[in-house]
Parts: C-alpha cells; sequence; structure tokens
C-alpha cells in the first residue's frame, strides 16, 4: 500500500478536473436531480436525501448526502445488498444506475471527495478495517472508482448460510476492494481518472458492466 502521505495527495491537476467535469455534470443533472426529488417526495416522503458521517480524506469526517433510496426506521446492517428488503422499488433503480450518488457531485466541487477514489466509508465500517488495509481510508473518497465499479451491492452477497453480514464484507470484500482501489492510487493520472469516468458513465446507461462475483475472486486466490 501507499504511504499514507502520497494516497491523500490530489494534484492541481485532478482538482482542476474535479471542479470543472464536477460543475458541468452537476449543471447538466440539475433536471433529473430534481425530478427523482419529486418522484422520493412522493413515493416515499421525507426526507429525500440521506445523510450520514463518513470518513474522508486523511480521516477526517463530513456527512454525505445522496437521494434516499431505503425505508425510514428500517434497522439491519451497515452493509446494503441488492437483495435487501429494506430498499424501495424505486429506490432500487437509483442504486442500480447509481443516480443516488448524483449529489454527491456537491462533495466534489467543495473538495470533500474526488470523481476517482476509494468508496467513502461509514467510520463504523472503517473502525473494522484490518490493518493493512487502513492505509486507503487517508485518501479522498471518491464519486467512482475501480473498487466501486468491480465489486458494486450485486456482489456483496456473502455466501449462503453466513449471516454475518458485516464480517464478510470486512474480512473477504474490503481486502479485495482495496487492492482495486491501490491500481488508481498508485499512479492516478489524469488519463486513469478520465477512463473510470467513461466506465462509469458507460455503465450508467448500461453499456458496460465491470462487476465481479466475489465467490471466484476468493476461490483463485485460495
Amino acid at each position: 500500500m501507499p504511504s499514507n502521505r502520497h494516497v491523500a495527495t490530489i494534484s492541481p491537476a485532478r482538482r482542476l478536473l474535479d471542479v470543472l467535469v464536477g460543475g458541468l455534470l452537476l449543471i447538466l443533472a440539475s433536471p433529473l436531480l430534481a425530478v427523482v426529488a419529486v418522484l422520493l417526495l412522493v413515493t416515499s416522503g421525507r426526507p429525500v436525501l440521506f445523510r450520514q458521517s463518513r470518513v474522508g480524506e486523511s480521516g477526517r469526517p463530513f456527512t454525505l448526502y445522496k437521494f434516499r433510496t431505503m425505508r425510514l426506521l428500517a434497522s439491519g446492517p451497515e452493509i446494503t445488498a441488492a437483495t435487501d428488503v429494506r430498499i424501495t422499488r424505486i429506490g432500487g433503480f437509483l442504486r442500480r444506475t447509481a443516480i443516488d450518488e448524483l449529489p454527491q457531485l456537491w462533495h466534489v466541487l467543495r473538495g470533500q471527495m474526488t470523481l476517482v477514489g476509494p468508496r467513502p466509508e461509514s467510520a463504523a465500517l472503517a473502525a473494522g478495517y484490518p490493518e493493512a488495509c487502513r492505509p486507503v481510508l487517508q485518501a479522498r473518497p471518491g464519486l467512482t472508482g475501480p473498487a466501486q465499479l468491480r465489486y458494486r451491492e450485486r456482489s456483496a452477497v456473502p455466501p449462503n448460510g453466513r449471516t454475518d453480514v458485516e464480517r464478510w464484507y470486512l474480512e473477504v470484500l474490503v481486502p479485495l476492494r482495496v487492492a482495486a482501489d491501490r491500481e488508481y492510487l498508485d499512479r492516478p493520472t489524469v488519463r486513469r481518472t478520465l477512463y473510470y469516468l467513461l466506465v462509469t458513465a458507460l455503465f450508467v446507461v448500461g453499456l458496460a458492466d465491470l462487476q465481479q462475483p466475489v465467490g471466484a475472486q476468493t476461490a483463485s486466490s485460495s
């Protein structure tokens, strides 16, 4: 794993890209954001936005906003799989297309997040990260990234018979996600940043899907 200083560094070129691309996407997505907000208000009521404290750059917490996709007062594990019964009907669509994450463009403009980087982790889950994986928590979290493209909710499903979802996530999925993020964090060039943005755009419109089954990964490494 790169040093903490390395993974936390955002070059001036990447920051400029964050502001230009993030700002443009936020403007272009404004009509869609408004439509989604109205649909959520009509179908699920208030609040329209979900908010939660997440671990930011250098371990500093920030409040993350995204569209609410789950029922209110629905308790359960921190990990949300695609089959989670807490997810509303419209919420399932928003999560599959990653539209629920569009409000995070505001965090990109503010410098709390970047366009490409590790997943912004909750403080509760971050506290349980294996020691070897903890340096990734020093990096500025990203709107998208290699781990977020490869290991989405379809992959976040433990084997049949395993009931401790959060332990499985921390012991099995987190090391895989960190290894994927290292590929980018070791060399976070503008060219590679643009590549992951392109793949993300293709994923959103249904033309690309890089998701990898976790079972095959663990089996091949054992």
